[in-house]
This record gives C-alpha cells, sequence and structure tokens, in this order.
C-alpha cells in the first residue's frame, strides 16, 4: 500500500502541477473563458487512464486464461512499468527548469486555433502522467493479493497530491519540489526495482526464464510475515522471504546504477517545477 501511495502521490503531484500551470496561465491572460474546455481535456485523460487500468486488468484476469500466457503477460507489463518510471524520473530531472514554459507556449497556440485545441492540448499534458500511473500501479499490485488496499492507497496518493497543488497554487504554501521529486524519485526506484523483480519471477514461473527453484536467500524462518517491517521492506523493496539467484541479481543490477546516476551531482541541478504555479505564468 506505501508503494501504491508513493506512485499515485508522485503521479498525481506531477499531473496537478501541470494543471495548475494551465489555469493560471489562463487566468492571468484573463482568458477564463476557457477553463470548461481545460476540465474536458483533463477529465478525458482521467477517463482514458482508468480505461487502460481496467483493461490491463480485464486482458490478465478474463483474456488469457492460460497461466503460462498469463504470467508472461504480467512480466511484460512489469518491465514496461519499469522503464516508464526510469524514463520519467530522468526526463523530469532533465525537462523541470523548462516545463512552465513549454505548457504556456502550447496553451497559447492552442487558444489561437480554438477551444478543440485547448481541450485536446490539455489532454495530451495530462494523459501521459494518467496511462503511467494505469501501468505502474496495475504492475505494483500483481503479487498483493486481491483486495481493494493498494487501490485505496493509490487514490489516496493522488488526494494528497492534488490537496496539495491546491495549496500551492490558492494559497501561501510552499513546498521544495526539488528535494520532493528527489526523494519520491530515489523511493520510485526502489520501487521499480522491486517491480522488475516480480517481472523477473514472472518470466520464470512461464518459462521463458531459467533458475525458479535455484534460490539466492531463503529467510522465510525469521521474517515475520505478520509484521509491519515485513510489510514495509515487501512492499517497498519486493524482498520476498525467498528469491531466485536470477530475480536477485536483476533487482541488483537496476537498483545500484540507478540511484548512482539519479543522485551523482549534474553541476547546478534544475528545480523541479515552479514552486508558486498562481504567479510564474505570464499573459
Amino acid at each position: 500500500m506505501l508503494a501504491t501511495y508513493l506512485i499515485g502521490l508522485r503521479e498525481g503531484l506531477e499531473a496537478t502541477l501541470v494543471v495548475t500551470i494551465l489555469v493560471a496561465f489562463l487566468v492571468k491572460a484573463d482568458r477564463k473563458d476557457r477553463l470548461p474546455q481545460v476540465w474536458a481535456g483533463v477529465a478525458a485523460a482521467v477517463a482514458l487512464s482508468v480505461g487502460f487500468g481496467a483493461l490491463l486488468s480485464y486482458t490478465s484476469t478474463t483474456l488469457l486464461r492460460d497461466y503460462d500466457q498469463r504470467e508472461l503477460f504480467e512480466a511484460i507489463t512489469s518491465i514496461l512499468a519499469v522503464a516508464f518510471v526510469t524514463w520519467m524520473i530522468f526526463w523530469m530531472r532533465r525537462a523541470a527548469r523548462s516545463i512552465a514554459g513549454d505548457l504556456r507556449g502550447k496553451l497559447a497556440d492552442a487558444l489561437a486555433v480554438g477551444s478543440i485545441a485547448v481541450a485536446v492540448m490539455a489532454f495530451l499534458a495530462v494523459v501521459r502522467e494518467g496511462l503511467e500511473t494505469s501501468l505502474i500501479f496495475y504492475s505494483a499490485v500483481q503479487g498483493a493479493g486481491v483486495d481493494g488496499g493498494p487501490l485505496y492507497a493509490l487514490l489516496g496518493g493522488i488526494a494528497s497530491a492534488v490537496l496539495l497543488g491546491y495549496l500551492m497554487y490558492a494559497t501561501a504554501v510552499r513546498i521544495n519540489l526539488t528535494v520532493f521529486f528527489t526523494v519520491t524519485g530515489v523511493l520510485l526506484i526502489l520501487v521499480a526495482a522491486g517491480i522488475l523483480k516480480y517481472g523477473v519471477h514472472d518470466l520464470q514461473e512461464s518459462g521463458v526464464l531459467p533458475g525458479l527453484n535455484t534460490l539466492a536467500y531463503d529467510i522465510s524462518g525469521t521474517l515475520d510475515p505478520s509484521a509491519w517491517y515485513t510489510a514495509l521492506v515487501t512492499g517497498i523493496f519486493n524482498i520476498t522471504p525467498t528469491a531466485s539467484v536470477v530475480e536477485a541479481l536483476a533487482w541488483v543490477a537496476f537498483a545500484v546504477p540507478v540511484l548512482f546516476l539519479f543522485l551523482r551531482p549534474t553541476g547546478s541541478r534544475p528545480a523541479a517545477v515552479p514552486t508558486t504555479p498562481a504567479s510564474s505564468p505570464q499573459p
């Protein structure tokens, strides 16, 4: 649940900041008449993202009845989710300085074209975050059971992100977003490493990779499955009571170099995104 809350918080805040930049631009430009088109585009992006998540679940549970096919499908989606998470984290760090200006420029161009263009622009600005969230969430909860806990955690993270975005937009609340995105980036890398480990396990279950029963460790006798720390470690790091050698190698081979590249100094580190979205846009 903690992992899915983090996914909802991180992705939700990125989408919320995009929306606040668009809204603030229209307010500053005295074009509030175009706000309904922005909200329509946002709503369409949310609907498509929810539909995509439902399609993933339906494909796994209904369309794929063969066990090996289902395991292979889950493995592929897990690997894709890891690729999207990694790309998103590094893209945000690289493009953060210019994202607000790019959004304002695209919205200005859309205003010159018409209302449909505004809605499409808002849709495209938000839908990427939504599709990423659906894919990452689906992959993160494959081993979490069938209860609604992970979904509630995801919705809680999104709600928290919306609240933070509103507070930054409408009040004097300020958050150091550079620190926020750095910390959540590190945690998401660890979540992604766990998703990759699970994907490798599915590849072994489906027979694509060998070594399912060649264990790297077995701590089932010492790890209390009912303890809170067990749930925390399992949820974030996906350190299960047993793991094959291939799973453990995949976790380390991903987490160590990606964390190194993400945390190494890059000279003048850019700000994550504008911390005052209500006042930064210019008409």
